[in-house]
């Protein structure tokens, strides 16, 4: 959905990078399960983080498994099952059924309408156990929209849509937990929307597509990056706060590489990358 909440392998000990990758495999089958080849092709590592954290919160029952797949066939390989990877195979349906039907109204896309018809059986019986969510997941997408209608430049305000959704998709049973999962995921999700406009701004900007961040750059050119690396900050720190809250031991290092290591990897990419560039450009 958005690709920027996962590990960070290269710090990861070689136990837990195999935990890591049965969660990412269980999640593969649990899509599979819900929607067949066209749910597993939604695969992604933010649910992963949200299989992980909830399955180590609440404890369910949890099993593994061995089979061979399309995308390796040759060899066996390990996963886990749990309700908790299915309700995050559950949410990444519903994400990604409201991203493609929004996709198909803003850019008269046939193949997003395809993929979303598609869909849209497994997507009516999840939306129906987890009414909560799909509105949520609802209430989000059609905020986003008329931020970028009304070119809406108060990046606070519309990163805070990205973060109310998330906040409910972590608050998986609305209980005890419930406010401090809320207030994980809030804060990651203004996190998300934040690197995702500002890896985005330069195509942004040559497309005169909305982005937020144009307003904030053009209007302090000289604060613009310390403005998204501050906020970035603290955004994830909020995060770690209501992390370390949770009484959490099992997969407890793999969660605090993705929280605090694993989320950076992507801004860290973009100001190497932006290096290379300034240093090209010189004469």
């Amino acid at each position: 959905m958005f690709g920027y909440i996962h590990a960070d392998l290269r710090q990861l000990s070689d136990a837990d990078k195999i935990k890591y990758k049965q969660f990412y495999c269980g999640l593969c089958h649990s899509l599979g399960e819900a929607a067949g080849l066209k749910g597993q092709l939604l695969l992604n590592y933010d649910l992963c983080f949200l299989a992980i954290l909830l399955q180590s919160l609440y404890e369910p029952e949890i099993t593994s498994a061995q089979k061979r797949c399309i995308i390796h066939p040759f060899k066996l390989r390990g996963y886990y099952q749990s309700e908790a990877l299915q309700y995050a195979a559950d949410m990444d349906i519903l994400l990604s059924y409201h991203s493609l039907m929004d996709n198909y109204k803003d850019d008269n896309s046939r193949s997003s309408k395809l993929a979303a018809d598609l869909l849209k059986a497994s997507y009516d019986k999840i939306s129906a156990k987890y009414p909560r969510q799909s509105n949520a997941v609802e209430q989000y997408i059609n905020n986003l929209s008329a931020a970028e209608l009304s070119k809406e430049t108060n990046i606070d305000l519309v990163s805070s849509y990205t973060g109310e959704m998330l906040g409910t998709l972590l608050n998986w049973k609305d209980d005890d937990w419930g406010k401090t999962l809320h207030c994980m995921g809030f804060h990651m999700g203004k996190f998300i929307y934040i690197l995702d406009a500002y890896e985005d701004l330069k195509k942004d900007e040559k497309k005169g597509c909305y982005n937020p961040l144009t307003f904030m750059k053009n209007e302090s050119p000289k604060e613009y990056e310390t403005f998204v690396r501050i906020n970035l900050t603290s955004l994830m720190a909020e995060c770690a706060k209501g992390f370390e809250r949770l009484p959490i031991v099992e997969n407890a290092d793999i969660l605090r590489n993705i929280i605090y290591s694993g989320v950076w990897t992507k801004y860290e990419y973009l100001q190497i990358k932006e290096k290379k560039n300034t240093n090209k450009e010189k004469p």
